[in-house]
């Protein structure tokens, strides 16, 4: 298991275009084509996973099933993101549409949270760069669901993610992106705008 640093970005829908010239003139590379992905998150009933994630409690995990829905890569894929005192990772594994289904009805058993149920989901259109050893993803157009009630929210800002070694200088990655930094979930932000 690789631990890594992840530091979120706050980019607001008006300054996209700008964010996206900076790292232009940095320079960095576009490394995959832009993609749509949906996320559909678990948490238990007490919603324990949420809460951790608030309090900003370790260890502590996301559980999501991921797919592509307009690529040609159709598999399904089950991640746990865990994030711990030494750092963060995440294991991916692919699953097929009958664990899928088992998984939406019967719930997915996690040893630390019990039985979790699908709860949210999420979909948004991702972009892809690389600025020397810090990959960075844009996260814009996203929408998000309530998986009972099916209340939709769709927000117009971006959230960029930058992934880098756990060996990474901090001071060197906040000089390269001198952005509002900011801790957030696009799982909390659902369950607390889709209440």
């Amino acid at each position: 298991m690789s631990f890594r640093i992840e530091e979120k970005l706050f980019i607001k829908s008006e300054n996209l275009i700008s964010f996206k010239e900076y790292l232009i003139n940095k320079p960095s590379k576009q490394i995959y084509h832009p993609r749509i992905i949906k996320s559909l998150y678990f948490d238990n009933l007490n919603l324990e996973m949420y809460q951790d994630s608030l309090e900003g409690l370790t260890p502590r995990k996301k559980i999501r099933i991921r797919s592509y829905p307009n690529e040609n890569d159709k598999n399904l894929y089950l991640e746990i993101k865990t994030s711990s005192v030494e750092g963060r990772f995440k294991t991916r594994e692919i699953i097929d549409k009958n664990k899928f289904e088992i998984f939406k009805k019967s719930g997915y058993f996690d040893n630390q949270y019990g039985l979790c149920f699908p709860n949210v989901s999420v979909l948004y259109k991702r972009e892809y760069f690389q600025l020397d050893d810090m990959r960075i993803s844009i996260d814009s157009e996203l929408s998000y669901e309530n998986n009972s009630s099916k209340i939709k929210y769709k927000d117009f800002n971006s959230i960029v993610e930058i992934k880098t070694s756990i060996k990474k200088n901090l001071d060197d990655l906040s000089e390269s992106f001198p952005f509002q930094k900011i801790r957030f979930s696009k799982y909390c932000f659902a369950i607390e705008n889709l209440a």
